[in-house]
Order: C-alpha cells, then structure tokens, then sequence
C-alpha cells in the first residue's frame, strides 16, 4: 500500500491566508518525519475553502524543504491554465526531485475562475479536458509536440526538459473516468464519494490502475470523541469555503448544509483509535482495490493537525505497512 498527506491548506476562522499557507508546508515537511510515502496539495483560488492558488509552485516549495517523500498536485486545475504551461512545470519538478513529483489533473468547475482567467464555460467542457489531456500525455511521452485541436493549436516545438511525471486525473462522473481509461491514466477519487460509490468508479474504469483514494483521518481516543471533535471543527472552515463558490454567472450555488456533510465526511472515513483507521482503510482497499491512499489530516483544525500527523505515522502507518 502506498500511503501519503492530502492537504488543502484549508482556511479556517481566524487564521490569515498566508499564516495558513506556511503552516501549510510545515505539514509537509512534518508527513516526511512521520514515514508518509507522499503529500498531495490542491489548488482553490479565491475562496478560503483552500488557500493555495498553485498546487505546482506549492509542490516545488515542499520538494525544495524535503528529500525523500513524494510530492504532487490534487489537483492542478486544468481549465484554468495552458496544458503546455502545466506540462513543462510538471516536468521541471520531475526532473529536479528525481522523479518524486506526480501531476494530479482535474477539470474544475463552474466558477469565477473561468472569467478572472479567460477561458470560460468552454473552458470547463469536456472537449477542452480532453485536449488538455493528450497535450500533456504528448509532452509526456515525445520529443517534441505539435497540435490541432478546438482550443489549442500550436507548430512543433521541442519538449525541454523531458520530464516524465507520473499523473493522476480527479475523477467525479462516468464520462471522466472513461476519458482517464482511454489514456490510460489512474484516477484521483475524492473524499466525498464512500467505498461503494469509489468501488462503481473502478469498476466504470474497467482495466487496472494505480489510482488513488482520498479519505478523511483523524486519530482520537474513540470514535465517539474524534467524531465530536470534526463536527465541531470542520462546519467553522466549510461554511466560509462553500459559501465562497461564486458561480461564472454570477450567482451563488446553494450550499451544502455544512453541519450535514461534517457528518457525512465523519460516518463514511477512519475516524477514531489507530486501529479502527488502520482497519477502515483496509476495509477501502478490499472494497475498491485501491492501493493509494491520501489522508485529508487538516480536519480537526490547525489546533490539532501536527497532532494528528504524527499520531498517523506512529500507530497507523505501521499497522498498514506489513498488509
């Protein structure tokens, strides 16, 4: 099993953007003493829901304070950036960390983003992710790449430097997942989704793959007590983070209930002794066949986040390591 750190640089009351952010690569460099295998960062912009507005600078940073752990993006978005761009930072990062960096890739949503970068909603079609993908499979696998396509067209141009990062790409719907099987590429499946739904993902795939899971971990004393403690904490950083989602048209969504999907999150992931973790995530793995597996760490809050890194490493991870 592979087992690392999804962080989200998750903006909670109180707390400054960047003082997050710093704290933030602190948690990183703290996954790398704890005996994680990777940390995963995700890229939101404009809304405290995460505070970090480029996954792929965030992951040279932590590359940069770390020596052995794997570094990627969960997700780098790409309906908001050129593929080329993203592809030839990707492979920057696989170059200089020595093949330790993966690209997570997702499509994004209907937000603000798309008018503040220029792509709008054409931007987010299907279409446009599709493009984006064999761009950055291309710059992946070739010497050079040239393309035609609906948004991108560009002469042959030599791919400088050849990186060849491992990807990932987020996958929410039937359609996404087909486009990631066609290219062979494993699936990133979110914390929202339980196993069985994770489960009809896989299956939708059809052919194996490493993808990867992320859950939601919290080690307490009992499940009654870390379940307690994430919704109490979790609703004062997801009520300011949904309500942040400004749609391209300019209306709000209406928001999920935060107290309610506190408690969906809390029912469906390992929560509570390190053995229940240890055995809920086994359990994942013999229901989905997923092998990789990010814990989202950050929900107690930033009282109780190194806390729980370590807490993970000592008592999770070992009983992880030999199954």
């Amino acid at each position: 099993m592979r087992i690392g750190v999804f962080l989200l640089a998750a903006g909670f009351p109180g707390i400054s953007p960047e003082r997050t952010l710093q704290t933030a690569l602190d948690y990183g460099t703290a996954a790398e003493d704890a005996g994680f295998d990777d940390v995963f960062v995700a890229e939101h912009h404009f809304m405290p829901y995460g505070t970090c507005p480029s996954a792929l600078t965030f992951a040279a940073l932590l590359a940069g304070r770390t020596r052995r752990i794997g570094i990627g993006t969960a997700v780098t978005v790409l309906s908001t950036a050129h593929p080329v761009a993203v592809a030839e930072q990707a492979a920057m990062l696989d170059v200089l960390t020595g093949g330790r960096f993966t690209l997570g890739v997702g499509r994004g949503g209907p937000w603000v983003d798309l008018e503040v970068f220029g792509t709008g909603m054409e931007g987010l079609s299907h279409r446009a992710l599709a493009e984006a993908l064999d761009v950055l499979c291309a710059w992946g696998s070739q010497d050079s790449v040239s393309y035609d396509g609906e948004f991108h067209r560009f002469r042959e141009v030599p791919v400088v430097p050849r990186g060849r990062p491992r990807m990932l790409v987020a996958c929410t719907s039937p359609e996404t997942a087909a486009m990631a099987a066609a290219r062979r590429l494993p699936m990133l499946l979110g914390m929202h989704s339980d196993d069985a739904e994770k489960a009809e993902m896989v299956r939708a795939y059809g052919v194996g793959a490493p993808h990867a899971s992320v859950v939601v971990a919290q080690v307490a004393e009992s499940r009654a007590s870390g379940i307690s403690l994430l919704r109490q904490t979790m609703p004062t950083w997801l009520r300011p983070g949904m309500a942040a989602h400004v749609r391209f048209d300019g209306t709000r969504q209406p928001m999920r209930d935060p107290d309610a999907y506190a408690e969906h999150l809390t029912a469906i992931h390992p929560i509570g002794p390190a053995s229940y973790c240890a055995d809920r995530i086994l359990q994942a793995r013999q229901a989905t066949g997923i092998e990789h597996f990010l814990l989202f760490v950050e929900g107690g809050g930033p009282d109780h986040t190194l806390e729980n890194i370590k807490a993970l490493g000592s008592s999770v991870l070992p009983l992880l390591r030999g199954a």
